[in-house]
């Protein structure tokens, strides 16, 4: 059913068409394995990679093109947009985006309104700079950047002891609060004024990176954004880790309809639910409180759409063409796979596979018939509607030796519009 269309790619994170229907790819940049460092955005012709552009800060999270434009997500500190044309010439869109954290600058997307939407992973897990830094295979450093709230925040005051391997001048522990850099504590009703850019948030920008706005905060890891044919805007967001100063249990990823002046509950609740609950309790910490005083003064936390299993890592979607008549309006998902035993208790593998979603009931489907390792990106071709579907490649976490991945097993996969139900 699946189709080989290139492979020995780098850690490969994302696909776009141009205007003639031929593939783009682009690639993280990460070091692992002795792959070249910085991200590169590659043309796929008859299989064969063809580098357009490298060197670029990474993670590089994404590619979208837009009238003869690639759109370029670079991760990194800073984070930053940029964008390439067709005849090859590059600009900086958007610089000093939040970086040096948990997470980074993610995809973007083009809105009907054609402004450029893209998400802000938070930089910590749940709200606090912990240990878990170390755990990382991407970071691996402390002390390392803070979140930026979206909202004016008031805090509770709740301060973690940790071990303190950073400032042996303040002795073998040390507290930290939320929102603050490693070893600084809070005091309750501490406020801290919002700001843009900010963490754990969706923003917009005209194409050329001016006028940027605040749309949504309180998305943990918006990984993935796509809009609706009705203009809806959606996000995969990846749930909190059981892990750091203020592990968390249990959270799933979820499907959010995203709306400007919204609030989606990190890093207070998860999918509208507090993180109070018994069903949020971890297995590596003290079950959490809350970190924020005021969830009056804020919009109320929205619930999800959907809910994925835990720790499946769902990275992003395309919307199914009307042409499919049985699936039209359906979503098709990535989902990446867990990063345990970094991310959770070891266990059972999950995700690693292609899903569907159902937007009539929201229910969830899985693809058979796969061959996939780390399924990250997909896409159907505008003309033949074909899913082209981006494998990472082989990227696991263990317990000894941290990340062990396996650089050029990045591959480019395609599924024939007439095979595609049949799956």
């Amino acid at each position: 059913m699946m189709e080989l269309v290139a492979e020995g790619l780098n850690y490969p994170t994302g696909i776009a068409f141009d205007g003639q229907g031929i593939p783009h790819v682009s690639e993280a940049g990460l070091p692992f394995d002795g792959a070249p460092i910085g991200g590169r955005l590659l043309r796929i012709e008859n299989g064969v990679p063809h580098c357009l552009i490298d060197g670029l800060r990474y993670p590089l999270n994404g590619v979208t093109y837009y009238k003869d434009f690639f759109y370029l997500s670079e991760g990194g500190n800073p984070g930053k947009l940029s964008r390439l044309s067709t005849t090859g010439k590059f600009e900086t869109l958007l610089d000093d985006l939040p970086g040096f954290g948990n997470y980074q600058t993610n995809m973007t997307v083009v809105g009907p309104d054609e402004k450029l939407y893209f998400s802000q992973g938070a930089m910590t897990n749940s709200g606090i700079v912990g240990l878990d830094a170390y755990d990382l295979g991407w970071l691996k450093q402390l002390p390392h950047n803070v979140d930026i709230p979206g909202y004016p925040i008031t805090l509770t005051g709740v301060n973690i002891e940790t071990d303190n391997p950073v400032y042996p001048e303040r002795g073998s522990r040390i507290l930290t609060g939320a929102f603050s850099n490693f070893g600084t504590e809070t005091q309750a009703n501490q406020t801290i004024e919002a700001a843009l850019p900010c963490t754990a948030s969706v923003m917009r920008c005209e194409l050329d990176g001016s006028n940027l706005e605040f749309v949504a905060w309180g998305l943990r890891n918006a990984y993935g954004l796509g809009f609706l044919p009705d203009g809806r805007l959606l996000a995969l967001d990846q749930g909190a880790d059981d892990r750091g100063s203020r592990p968390l249990g249990h959270c799933p990823d979820c499907l959010f309809d995203v709306r400007s002046g919204c609030w989606y509950g990190w890093p207070d609740f998860v999918a509208g639910r507090p993180v109070t609950l018994e069903e949020f309790a971890p297995t590596r910490g003290p079950h959490p409180t809350f970190l924020l005083n005021n969830h009056d003064e804020l919009p109320e936390a929205e619930p999800a759409l959907l809910e994925f299993p835990v720790n499946c890592a769902a990275t992003k979607f395309d919307v199914v063409p009307s042409a499919f008549q049985d699936w039209g309006g359906h979503l098709l998902v990535t989902l990446f796979g867990d990063e345990k035993p970094m991310t959770a208790p070891p266990g059972p593998k999950v995700g690693r596979r292609l899903a569907r979603v159902d937007m009539s009931d929201f229910s969830l489907h899985y693809l058979e018939n796969q061959t996939l390792q780390r399924p990250i990106d997909v896409k159907f071709h505008p003309m033949s509607h074909d899913v082209y579907v981006v494998d990472f490649g082989e990227f696991e976490m263990e317990a000894a030796e941290g990340v062990v991945a396996q650089a050029g097993s990045g591959k480019l996969w395609k599924i024939p519009a007439d095979q595609l139900i049949r799956s």
